[in-house]
């Protein structure tokens, strides 16, 4: 029986690879098998891997670097500019490995994205652009696969790359609104490393960072029909105990509601948030009690 709470269930993939973390492989695998164990690992999902990165990953593995014996679960990424064939071939050789749990794949979304023919019954997350007339065209085509039955989720970073600036909480919230309004179920990527909205350190630079508190009560309120200017409100919210105590008190349906259109989002270190949340009131435990967090 599931002990962590609905709220938190798989919400943090586990992104240790992709930067800003950039852990080599192997310390990666190990780790994750270290998550795993822990009392916070329903909280954590997948360990997400380059598309490219296939063949290293198995000689990870053989190498014994998993240290269990449950298979490794995990998704591959091919990130918006990979050749996406790289993420087909990539998914068949570690679909043929016995000691993979393949849990998901993620590709930059394009028109022909279905002309891969990847694996149907494979969670699949499309990253959208981010023009407004590419990305509503993007989250359509979403919507029609999921009408269509295919499990698939649409995919917005909000953290920056060298060629992605950091989006600020009007883009993030006009997302936000587009999405609960299609509807269509999504997941987030970067830069969501606090409980909190805030300026924080990133290699010694500060760096502007949406909060994933932030982003759940944002999402709530589009799920409730809130304009994009009330929606960017709320993710510029910077007090963690207002933000706290409105998801302490969300009833039961509206944590289901809130967590099936937002699904999960990819974090390099995912004990940050996660420590965040339990500090604050939102343990991934029962036993794991505000008053008692490290």
């Amino acid at each position: 029986m599931p002990t962590t709470p609905e709220l938190l269930r798989a919400l943090v993939d586990d992104a240790a690879v992709f930067p800003p973390g950039n852990s080599p492989l192997p310390d990666a695998v190990e780790a994750h098998a270290h998550h795993r164990r822990a009392g916070y690992g329903e909280a954590v999902g997948p360990l997400l891997v380059p598309a490219g990165a296939a063949s290293d990953l198995l000689a990870v593995l053989d190498a014994g670097r998993w240290p269990s014996a449950a298979p490794l679960d995990l998704a591959v990424v091919a990130r918006p500019g990979t050749d996406p064939t790289v993420l087909r071939d990539g998914l068949a050789v570690l679909a043929a490995d016995p000691r993979v749990d393949l849990r998901g794949a993620e590709l930059g979304w394009s028109p022909d994205w279905r002309r891969l023919d990847l694996p149907g019954e494979l969670p699949l997350a499309l990253e959208v652009p981010r023009q407004r007339d590419a990305q509503d065209t993007a989250v359509a085509d979403v919507r029609a696969a999921v009408a269509e039955g295919d499990p698939v989720v649409a995919k917005f970073r909000t953290g920056p790359t060298p060629t992605w600036p950091w989006p600020a909480e009007d883009e993030l919230a006009a997302f936000l609104v587009a999405a609960t309004s299609a509807p269509v179920p999504f997941k987030l990527t970067g830069g969501l490393h606090h409980a909190v909205r805030g300026s924080y350190p990133v290699d010694g630079v500060p760096e502007e960072n949406h909060g994933v508190l932030d982003v759940l009560v944002a999402t709530a309120a589009a799920l409730e029909g809130a304009p994009v200017t009330e929606v960017a409100g709320l993710l510029a919210v910077r007090d963690a105990a207002a933000l706290a105590d409105l998801v302490l008190a969300w009833s039961p349906g509206t944590t289901r509601r809130v967590r099936a259109a937002f699904t999960a989002y990819g974090c390099c270190t995912v004990t940050d948030p996660l420590g965040e949340l339990a500090d604050l009131g939102l343990p991934t435990t029962p036993e794991h009690r505000k008053d008692t967090a490290p």
